[in-house]
């Protein structure tokens, strides 16, 4: 079940780096637009009014294609070889998935038409309730279907996995050769995908009425409820679970719905994105959806971590902070222009429990106190980038001041409270190590990818390499042939073992180097 999430979750992360893109190409549309920014310079720029439709274009059909993208991602990260076959399979999947439930709609007579805010107004429903039933369905790919949103992607593209992974290496008889191995897999697909379809056409609305009823719960405690994501989300990054936490804000009704021109969009990103394509958004409802977005993130990845990074260097030992300087201002640097935090929170998390819950309160906080003196901040990044895109260039009506006001406390926060408790409770943060501890970090390596591998117990002990932004993820024979001394000379920030077969390494911002090296030694011992 660990092995199960651990994969789940970075499988939930492949389309974010397409849907950031297209955040941050909104962002800068919506700037244009922006009367506070250029005033009504621009208003009448004919090439300034078709860019923006470009990306309001560009960015609307990304988000439509958001349920495929996460069954592409989800079918390609959970197989467990031959990864393009189970991709291409999660399309035919996915398109006979939502066909078979139009069919069974349209046997109980429920169409679009018979959908439509319209018809059902005439059948003698009042507005509220028509539209409250027409939310319930969804026209995905040209089908009429559910709304599921990325649920349904998400379902086909773990149902995609394991037929895949149970049948990609069937050899048929020999008469049918031809259709063993990776053919056989679509094929299992068309047949088996209209019983996943069948079950889900009952499952599906009781499923749906849990999830609203969590989106409800969220919304019933207020912006006390941005309190516990903020909380949470920084207390799970250790195992992984903030991914799935985090798109399920992002995606699903958990993260609010609202009405936009007469359509409901659920999630809070979505309702943030489908908001910027507007020219005067409604700033109560952006409101509502940014809550749960950059706007809590920005003071402690902008300002407070790069401080703990400061605090880290202060007290580490005289003779070691020439050493360690230019890894803590990498992460630090990395945290402030990006959002990317890890390589800071594994120099603390497991040493220093007590650092690990100030910091995930101090998120938490970060997040109440924003929406509480009324921020509107958006996007998923959390660095200095969303911080000018999304605040400083969208004008005082964001509040960005009050962000930075927040983040700069925020700063002085860190710093004084990381420096006392690494100095009281003796924390061996970076540069602290004592002299029987100490790791060389200086050595260099000149064969990054053996290291590595040699690190990890040899070739033998390798059974699968995978990464996700910041972490090797890796499924071992045996993590207690890791050695975790020697992972550190090769750059390692820390590690993670989830089990006895399972292990992250945390390398930051080099882990796509690292994952590559390791993967071209495993292949060149093979």
């Amino acid at each position: 079940m660990k092995t199960f999430i651990q994969k789940l979750g970075k499988s939930l992360m492949g389309p974010l780096s397409i849907i950031v893109a297209a955040g941050l190409l909104l962002g800068l549309a919506s700037t244009l637009q922006n009367p506070n920014v250029f005033g009504n310079i621009l208003a009448n720029v004919e090439f300034v009014n078709n860019f923006v439709s470009l990306i309001n274009t560009l960015a609307g059909s990304l988000f439509g294609l958001l349920p495929i993208l996460f069954c592409m991602s989800v079918a390609q990260g959970m197989s467990k070889e031959d990864k393009e076959v189970a991709t291409f399979a999660s399309i035919i999947g996915f398109v006979l998935f939502h066909a078979t439930i139009r069919f069974l709609l349209q046997m109980n007579g429920i169409t679009a038409e018979t959908t439509s805010i319209e018809y059902l107004v005439s059948q003698g429903m009042n507005v509220l309730e028509a539209t409250q039933q027409n939310a319930a369905y969804d026209v995905v790919m040209g089908i009429f279907t559910y709304r599921m949103s990325i649920f349904g992607g998400i379902i086909v593209g773990l149902w995609t996995a394991m037929i895949h992974n149970k049948f990609h290496t069937t050899q048929l008889p020999t008469a049918f050769s031809f259709f063993s191995g990776k053919r056989f897999v679509p094929i299992m697909m068309v047949v088996t995908i209209p019983f996943l379809a069948l079950g889900m056409y009952f499952i599906w609305p009781l499923f749906n009425m849990v999830i609203n009823g969590f989106g409800d719960l969220l919304a019933s405690v207020g912006a006390f409820g941005t309190f516990i994501y903020g909380f949470l989300e920084r207390l799970l990054i250790p195992t992984g679970l903030h991914h799935i936490l985090n798109q399920l804000i992002r995606f699903t009704p958990i993260g609010g719905t609202a009405m936009i021109d007469g359509v409901q969009v659920s999630g809070a990103l979505n309702i943030f994105n489908q908001l910027l394509m507007q020219a005067n958004p409604n700033m109560d409802v952006m409101r509502e959806a940014t809550r749960f977005l950059t706007q809590g993130t920005h003071p402690f990845m902008v300002f407070g971590l790069p401080a703990a990074c400061y605090a880290m260097y202060k007290t580490a030992l005289p003779k070691n902070r020439g050493k360690i300087k230019g890894m803590l201002l990498a992460a630090a640097l990395t945290s402030f222009f990006t959002g990317i935090t890890e390589p800071i929170e594994f120099a603390f998390f497991f040493i220093s429990p007590l650092l690990w819950l100030f910091h995930a309160v101090m998120a938490g906080l970060s997040f109440l106190i924003n929406t509480l003196l009324g921020v509107c901040i958006g996007n998923a990044g959390g660095g200095l980038i969303d911080l000018v895109l999304f605040g400083v260039l969208r004008g005082p009506e964001t509040k960005w001041i009050i962000n930075v006001a927040i983040g700069i406390a925020y700063a002085a926060i860190y710093f004084f409270v990381f420096k006392w408790a690494i100095l009281k409770f003796n924390i061996k943060t970076p540069g602290r190590e004592d002299e029987n501890d100490e790791v060389d970090n200086t050595e260099e390596v000149t064969e990054l990818g053996a290291s590595i591998m040699k690190a990890l117990g040899g070739k033998e002990n390798i059974v699968e390499i995978d990464n996700c932004i910041s972490r090797l993820r890796l499924i071992l024979k045996d993590t207690s042939l890791v050695d975790e001394n020697l992972l550190k000379k090769t750059g390692s920030l820390g590690i993670i073992k989830i089990n006895e077969t399972n292990i992250q390494v945390v390398y930051g911002a080099k882990v796509e180097k690292a994952a590559a090296e390791l993967k071209r030694a495993v292949k060149s011992n093979a």
